[in-house]
């Protein structure tokens, strides 16, 4: 194993659903370190560059749209694997298709509307946290 660093987001439905509390429960039972955390209501501008990598598809409009619908929780959290460890903690995308026992599928009630964001990759970590978090943010390992 490896100790990594991920970014996560409580997104606005579950916030404002006032369930961020008992996700981040759930990332501390399963072991993580929150090293950063922060609320932020995104502007469109802020959630179209985040998500400017979905920019063509057909759900990139509505999605930024969501994201700026209310605050977000944005975490960094740290711990062996954790990339891979917190997507399997969030479950799969479509809430209806998440585990039983995941966080999509018990908070998350659509595939845009799903409760939380994950990296998915070590390359997209090194991206999403810095847009988000400054060094001086982090605690250091």
């Amino acid at each position: 194993m490896s100790v990594q660093r991920t970014l996560a987001i409580v997104k606005p439905d579950a916030v404002a659903k006032r369930v961020a509390g008992k996700i981040i429960t759930r990332i501390e039972d399963a072991g993580f370190t929150i090293v950063a955390a922060k609320l932020l209501h995104m502007s469109l501008a802020e959630a179209r560059g985040f998500y400017n990598v979905h920019r063509g598809r057909p759900f990139y409009q509505s999605l930024c749209a969501f994201m700026t619908e209310g605050p977000c929780l944005l975490m960094v959290l740290e711990g062996d694997d954790v990339i891979a460890r917190w997507r399997d903690l969030m479950g799969a995308t479509d809430p209806a298709k998440a585990a039983a026992g995941t966080i999509r599928r018990e908070f998350a009630s659509s595939i845009e509307a799903n409760a939380v964001h994950g990296s998915d990759s070590p390359e997209s970590a090194a991206v999403e946290i810095p847009y988000f978090f400054s060094s001086l943010e982090l605690c250091p390992r």
